[in-house]
C-alpha cells in the first residue's frame, strides 16, 4: 500500500514539474517571437525613416528641377506636390487593403516563422531516431 502511496506521489510531483516546465517553455517561446516581431518592426521604422529622408530631398531637387524648366518656382513645386496628391488618392482610394494584407501577412509570417523552423527540426529528429 505504500508503494501505491509512493506512485502517486511522485506521479502527481511529476505532473506539476511537466506543467511548471510546460508553462515555462510557452512563457520563453512567445517572448522569442514577440522580440521577433519588435525587431523586424524596429527595423521597418529605421527603414520608413530612412526612405523618407530619401524622398525628401528628392522631392526638393524634383522641385528644383521643374522650376528651372518652367522659369517658376511655384509651379515647380507645384508640379511635385501634384504628383504626391495623385499618389495619396491613389493609396486611398486602392491601396489600403493591399497595405493591410502586406501587413498581416508580414506579422503573421514573423510570429510563425520560428514555429515553422522547429516543426522542421522535430521532423529530422524523429526520422532520424
Amino acid at each position: 500500500m505504500e508503494k501505491e502511496a509512493d506512485f502517486f506521489a511522485d506521479s502527481k510531483q511529476k505532473v506539476k514539474e511537466y506543467i511548471q516546465n510546460r508553462m515555462l517553455l510557452l512563457r520563453l517561446e512567445m517572448v522569442e517571437k514577440t522580440s521577433k516581431l519588435v525587431s523586424v518592426m524596429f527595423i521597418g521604422l529605421l527603414i520608413a525613416i530612412l526612405s523618407l529622408f530619401i524622398l525628401l530631398f528628392l522631392s526638393f531637387m524634383a522641385g528644383y528641377y521643374f522650376a528651372a524648366l518652367t522659369n517658376s518656382l511655384y509651379l515647380g513645386f507645384g508640379i511635385v506636390c501634384g504628383f504626391y496628391i495623385l499618389l495619396l488618392v491613389f493609396i486611398i482610394l486602392g491601396g489600403k487593403k493591399l497595405l493591410q494584407k502586406f501587413i498581416t501577412n508580414t506579422v503573421i509570417e514573423t510570429i510563425f516563422d520560428q514555429t515553422a523552423d522547429n516543426d522542421d527540426d522535430d521532423d529530422t529528429d524523429n526520422k532520424e531516431a
